[in-house]
């Protein structure tokens, strides 16, 4: 993994992590519009639009110059296509973040997320120092779990009922790790 502070760009084996440009929205929305993403994803909408991308894009510099959280495009090294979205959110008074990610549905089973996740894990203890970083997923999404457990994070709970989806309430599955290099 390499970070280029300059341009704001993670590069893995196979991926280029960046940020967004308003030219994806279309490419987002089109991943997005999906019902298997809405279902495993606790804020998108469904359907899905154009003006959803463009409003969610529109935010991720300055989030990111403040700090605040750190939201890249998981992007082919070779070609540039868009595959999904991965973030740290960043909670500078405890140290922490939390890491989220979607994949689009067409590209699931290539480890994409797990590469893009173990290039943002790097980022995160790194580049930024945080002493934990975790992540959280619907007790259903067991993919998103499998990903969490090759990243070498640790199951911490569960939360029952602890969210409302789809006019049910759903378990959040909770895994963390710790900044091994402290």
């Amino acid at each position: 993994m390499t970070y280029d502070h300059q341009n704001k760009r993670i590069s893995t084996e196979r991926l280029v992590l960046r940020l967004f440009q308003k030219s994806n929205a279309e490419a987002v929305t089109k991943l997005c519009n999906n019902y298997n993403i809405y279902k495993n994803t606790l804020y998108l909408p469904y359907p899905y639009t154009l003006e959803d991308a463009l409003t969610w894009i529109d935010h991720h510099l300055d989030h990111f110059n403040a700090d605040k959280s750190y939201e890249f495009a998981i992007t082919d090294k070779e070609t540039g296509r868009v595959y999904g979205a991965i973030a740290l959110s960043n909670n500078k008074k405890f140290n922490n973040g939390e890491l989220a990610y979607w994949i689009g549905e067409e590209f699931w089973g290539n480890g994409y997320a797990t590469e893009a996740a173990q290039a943002i894990l790097r980022f995160a203890f790194d580049e930024k120092k945080y002493h934990k970083v975790f992540a959280r997923y619907f007790h259903s999404n067991q993919a998103s779990g499998r990903v969490m457990q090759k990243l070498g994070m640790k199951k911490e709970g569960i939360f029952i009922d602890h969210v409302k989806k789809e006019n049910q309430y759903v378990d959040l599955v909770y895994y963390g790790i710790i900044n091994p290099q402290e």
